[in-house]
């Protein structure tokens, strides 16, 4: 839109061109010599002469002298009527180009939308609190009666004779029961060992080492000698060497938490000074176990009280007289 003065001016001179093509008549001849000054019309005193279009006096009108009139030209620096209608235009055009009007967004409080997929899981699945549990809890009734009847059928068969079919049979559960209790006939048959033998695990404390193996030692052979549990016993030992499974549940419920068992009566033996502190325990432990294995499983002679006497009397002799 430009400076506010240049409209204005646009006008006068605009005003001052017309007023002059207006009241000048072309002259065919010489001029006279003006006498004074010509008024045209009424002239008010306090009129700018370039306002009114007349000369100042004294001075002859430029009209008079010149002939046809011409609009006088523009000053110099100022623009002629059609150039500034063109720059203004070109002005406001180029102002409009320039600063084009913007408009602001506008912030708008939206509530949060909701994920379609979790919105669509949450309608489709109940929360997890509210699922039903999978499948049924174990039933202790059911394992009693699983371990009695496996405990029998191993006394009358052994392991060898032991099948899954039949200990369901007599349990009256599904085989399907038993396989997702115990993954094979071997390692059924050693819960069931244990279950026997459950009472031996309790820590004799007579006060001395030798009271100590002979209570534990008796204690073992009274549970295995001519009992089912030692039928067990040995058709277990045999199994271990046909079943993986079974292999590594007898080292970790069998063999390691037995030598533990004895090894905390040599511990007490050696805090007492019975025996020398660099006693090695596990020597001392094959030896005890050693010859009663051996009297189990061959058969050879009998497995007694009589013979847990003279084990632990060279035993405990011999780990005495090492110094």
């Amino acid at each position: 839109m430009g400076s506010p003065g240049v409209p204005a001016r646009l006008r006068k001179i605009a005003a001052l061109t017309e007023r002059g093509s207006a009241g000048h008549a072309p002259t065919t001849g010489a001029a006279s010599q003006p006498t004074g000054p010509q008024v045209t019309g009424p002239a008010s005193a306090d009129k700018d002469p370039e306002s009114s279009g007349l000369a100042e006096p004294g001075q002859s009108s430029p009209a008079a002298c010149t002939g046809p009139t011409e609009p006088p030209a523009p000053a110099a620096g100022t623009p002629s009527p059609d150039q500034a209608r063109t720059e203004t235009g070109t002005a406001e055009t180029g102002l409009g180009e320039a600063e084009p009007e913007v408009t602001g967004h506008v912030a708008v409080d939206m509530p949060p939308v909701k994920p379609v997929v979790k919105a669509l899981a949450d309608k489709r699945r109940p929360a997890r609190s509210m699922r039903p549990r999978r499948g049924r809890p174990r039933s202790e009734r059911a394992d009693r009666a699983i371990l009695q009847a496996a405990t029998e059928l191993l006394a009358d068969k052994g392991v060898s004779g032991l099948t899954i079919e039949e200990v369901a049979l007599r349990a009256g559960v599904g085989k399907t029961t038993i396989y997702r209790r115990w993954s094979s006939r071997g390692t059924l048959a050693l819960d069931a060992y244990l279950a026997e033998i459950d009472g031996l695990r309790a820590l004799p404390d007579t006060g001395t080492f030798s009271g100590d193996l002979r209570a534990a030692l008796g204690a073992w052979v009274k549970a295995v000698a001519g009992t089912p549990a030692g039928v067990m016993l040995v058709g277990l030992i045999a199994e271990v060497h046909k079943d993986p499974g079974l292999a590594m549940a007898w080292q970790d419920q069998v063999i390691a938490p037995l030598r533990a068992h004895y090894s905390i009566m040599l511990d007490h033996a050696i805090s007492r000074g019975e025996i020398p502190e660099d006693t090695d325990a596990g020597v001392v432990l094959d030896l005890v176990f050693g010859a009663c294995y051996y009297r189990l499983l061959h058969v050879h002679r009998p497995l007694n009280d009589q013979f847990v006497n003279q084990v632990i009397d060279i035993v405990t002799t011999g780990v005495g007289a090492a110094r």
